[in-house]
């Protein structure tokens, strides 16, 4: 079963998972919200159920698939449906572009990539993982759970290399989630850096002149 089946026969066990694990969502949104532009025209590619698309007031999201998006749509997120890597969006239409919690589904994680810089204007990227050298990264590599047994997690280092090849730069990073979700009762708070917390948030700047090499 591809990931996009997945979703899509999953969809409510995985927005479910929100709201039984409130404060680690709490926490990731604070880490987010760090690094996240406070204004202008944004895109959150994987957008799901819109979870954090709309609590963040990222008013655009894409995803292939249709019972998310569904949900998305609900939560007052303007969708399309489509893949990261064809985005159905023309050049330089976006301030930001957020990828939460997705590139580790993606066949083609470089395409992504190329992809969001393409649609962006001078702005940024946001991108959040599980770092797979982390504890709960670690775990969800050993667990293969019906969501992360098809995914290819990404360390830090691995996605700062891919995100310089794509033409990003000038990164920063935060951090949360200290914990097994089960044990966490409050939100963490968001650390700069990475190497404690297992979710990690990596923003990045689009270089104003980069010609994409063929890969």
């Amino acid at each position: 079963m591809s990931n996009i089946n997945i979703f899509d026969r999953y969809y409510k066990r995985y927005d479910a998972w929100y709201e039984r694990n409130k404060f680690v969502y709490l926490s990731e949104i604070e880490a987010v919200k760090k690094v996240l532009p406070k204004r202008g025209k944004g895109l959150e590619i994987g957008v799901g159920t819109g979870r954090f698309a709309s609590v963040l007031g990222i008013k655009y999201g894409v995803d292939p698939s249709k019972r998310m998006l569904k949900i998305a749509k609900e939560r007052g997120v303007e969708v399309r449906l489509g893949y990261g890597e064809n985005l159905p969006f023309a050049d330089a239409t976006f301030d930001y572009v957020a990828i939460i919690m997705t590139l580790c589904f993606v066949k083609d994680p470089v395409k992504v990539l190329n992809e969001a810089r393409r649609v962006l204007r001078k702005g940024r990227i946001i991108i959040s993982i599980i770092d797979k050298q982390s504890f709960l990264g670690k775990f969800y590599q050993r667990k293969k759970s019906v969501f992360y047994k098809e995914a290819n997690f990404f360390d830090v280092k691995e996605l700062v290399a891919l995100l310089k090849m794509t033409g990003f730069y000038r990164f920063s990073y935060y951090q949360t989630i200290y914990k097994f979700p089960d044990e966490i009762k409050s939100i963490q708070k968001p650390r700069k850096g990475f190497g404690e917390g297992a979710f990690v948030v990596i923003s990045a700047y689009k270089l104003p002149s980069f010609i994409p090499s063929s890969f």
